[in-house]
């Protein structure tokens, strides 16, 4: 039997070449609870894949409930002085909202059907932050009502607007997102720390600093922090040190200006995960004792209380906890390569045309051939990019019915689908202890037709 371990530190193996078994380098991305009874026959959460698709059909995405509590729990024992909130645009559902509530973590949503779905849930409200860069009057209404605890300011507008909804004898704490002028992570479309994106106020010109002094006169606002949040699949830690300095500078030009003393700042998430082995990780022992050093520093230097540290985990939680599941359905050489097409794609993963992330399938259910090939996975929509990874190694018999799992699928997938060719979302099932349960089930086709009203 082979066990996959997680790790928080950066790798450098590389997938072997050949041999049907997995070794424990190529199953490095994997839940720690993988195994590998037989040659090909993988489990999770004590429960082989290939029960999880026979019985719920294929695209379907595994969730591995213990990794996800684990995750959660090493954020909790790296960060024991923080709020640790996950981020829930990576991946919501009932049972999430449920298992972040029972781990301690507070959560971040971006909108009313977020804070909705939370709430549904049992989540506490006054544990979830709102935040986004263009809140609907939808949005904050529900936030007032339910009683968010904070709701994040991105925008000038958002001031006024929030306030006269709070009302004069109403009250709600906010914060403001800072840009502090930081160019961190994997891809030019999730770096959200910079000048030249649609995310928060300014430090270099001084747009914050207006938004904050706009904030201290509406009494019925209380700024409680600053928040910034620098980007997605961030693997080093010198940007966040630097966003540290730069937001402790601004709450020191704060305290000479206005007096204020603020007792939190949120550095956000994007802390960054392997989608293959051998990719880097951000290490977050390394991470939570450098911070914690320099914002001590930093506040000394400046005079300044230690603020309350808050971050905000998405993916590095639901990321390496999911596995989706696909059946091949065709196999065709041509033009010099092999293209293996499965029963999904682009509807229920848009990352790899996005920003052409790179996974790691492999073949499950049986051993396949000692040789590996490689080949293009491709989905089954109407698009040339429909790519699900490209030149991976597999099995040369890879045949029509066979099983393919694609590791690091649990953040950015099914929230992120789409009804594109109105194939119908995946469902997501959950694993433990050697049980599956349904937690999403597959959008049908009725659900398709009722939404259409036009005869």
């Amino acid at each position: 039997m082979t066990t996959a371990r997680v790790s928080t530190t950066p790798v450098s193996t590389t997938p072997a070449a050949t041999g049907s078994g997995a070794g424990p380098e190529e199953l490095s991305v994997w839940p720690a609870s993988t195994a590998e009874p037989r040659p090909g026959d993988l489990t999770v959460g004590g429960v082989a894949l290939s029960e999880v698709a026979g019985r719920f059909g294929t695209p379907v995405y595994v969730l591995d409930e213990a990794e996800v509590r684990r995750r959660c729990r090493t954020y909790r024992d790296v960060f024991p002085e923080a709020e640790v909130h996950y981020a829930a645009k990576a991946f919501l559902c009932r049972a999430m909202a449920r298992w972040m509530d029972e781990e301690g973590l507070g959560l971040d949503v971006c909108s009313a059907g977020e804070l909705e779905l939370a709430v549904a849930a049992g989540f506490p409200a006054d544990r979830i932050v709102l935040h986004g860069n263009a809140k609907t009057p939808h949005d904050l209404k529900k936030a007032l009502w339910y009683g968010v605890g904070r709701i994040v300011i991105d925008s000038p507008s958002e001031i006024a607007r929030l306030a006269a909804a709070v009302g004069p004898d109403g009250h709600q704490k906010v914060m403001v997102r800072v840009v502090p002028g930081i160019s961190a992570g994997g891809h030019e479309k999730i770096r959200t720390g910079t000048e030249d994106q649609k995310f928060g106020l300014s430090l270099s010109d001084g747009y914050a600093q207006h938004a904050i002094a706009r904030i201290l006169d509406q009494p019925q606002l209380e700024l409680t922090g600053l928040h910034c949040h620098l980007g997605s699949q961030i693997t080093e830690i010198k940007p966040f040190l630097s966003a540290v300095r730069r937001m402790v500078g601004l709450m020191a030009r704060l305290h000479e200006q206005h007096g204020l003393v603020l007792p939190e700042l949120d550095l956000g998430g994007g802390h960054g995960v392997a989608y293959r082995p051998g990719e880097p990780v951000l290490d977050l022992t390394r991470l939570a004792r450098r911070v914690r050093a320099e914002l001590a520093d930093a506040c000394a230097a400046a005079r300044l209380p230690v603020p309350r540290l808050i971050i905000e985990p998405g993916r590095a939680i639901a990321g390496p906890s999911g596995i989706a599941l696909y059946h091949v359905v065709s196999v065709k050489r041509t033009g010099g390569r092999t293209f293996v097409a499965v029963d999904g794609g682009m509807s229920d993963n848009p990352r790899p045309a996005l920003y052409g992330v790179r996974y790691a399938p492999r073949l499950v259910g049986r051993a396949g051939s000692a040789t590996r090939t490689p080949m293009t996975v491709v989905g089954r929509h109407c698009e040339a990019g429909d790519v699900v990874a490209a030149d991976v190694p597999l099995p040369a018999d890879v045949r029509v019915g066979d099983l393919l799992a694609v590791p690091v699928a649990g953040a950015y997938h099914l929230s992120m689908a789409s009804g594109y060719n109105l194939v119908g979302r995946p469902p997501v099932a959950a694993v433990r202890d050697g049980r599956a349960r349904l937690l999403v089930r597959r959008e049908s086709m009725e659900d398709i037709r009722s939404r259409d009203v036009g005869l």
